[in-house]
């Protein structure tokens, strides 16, 4: 995994980031220590319709079908103003939030959460520790960018929708990859520490 703050790769099993020390305490002492009652889209930002939060949510719900042990998640705001603020909330938000609409078999380690800064037009995307096998930050550059023109032009649920599209084509060519040649996508150590859940 890497450190939401410095962006160094660390061990999974690390309390803290070696590099610069931030830690799953620092992020509850910027953002709260309590976990956050949320739903799979939550729009705090306001910028989707009811018919765009339809569409997006219909999407989860195929999501979900498609891969059964995972969730994939929504969270608009604005109140970020520079990146590794986002990259933070979003590591944060995935282990402190306790999404009312996903079942408790997918736990927040199998969840892929985009944070959306709608007014500085950026974005992050955050998964949890059960995925980072199966992806990195290639891919996840390669899913925001399909969604990137579409955010610029304010059509924030098409964006969503792009990236979800290239997302799930992803995730089953590494579920290809892994059946063909499972011991490159075993777990080396346990669960990480400074991830809290």
């Amino acid at each position: 995994m890497k450190c939401p703050r410095c962006v160094q790769r660390i061990h999974r099993g690390a309390g803290q980031c070696p590099h610069c020390g931030y830690s799953l305490a620092e992020a509850d002492a910027r953002f709260g220590r309590v976990d956050v009652p949320l739903r799979r889209l939550t729009d705090s930002a306001g910028v989707m319709r009811r018919a765009d939060r339809l569409r997006v949510e219909a999407a989860m719900d195929r999501f979900e079908r498609r891969f059964p042990q995972l969730f994939f998640a929504v969270r608009t705001d604005g109140n970020f103003y520079e990146e590794a603020h986002l990259r933070q909330f979003g590591f944060w938000m995935l282990n402190r939030g306790v999404f009312e609409d996903v079942s408790a078999e997918r736990p927040n380690e199998a969840g892929i959460l985009l944070v959306l800064d709608a007014e500085a037009k950026t974005a992050g995307l955050t998964f949890g520790y059960l995925l980072d096998v199966f992806l990195d930050d290639g891919d996840t550059f390669e899913c925001l960018s399909r969604a990137h023109a579409y955010w610029l032009e304010g059509k924030y649920a098409d964006g969503v929708l792009r990236l979800m599209a290239q997302l799930e084509r992803l995730l089953l060519r590494r579920s290809g990859q892994a059946r063909r040649d499972p011991q490159r996508f075993q777990r080396l150590v346990g669960p990480p520490h400074m991830a809290g859940r």
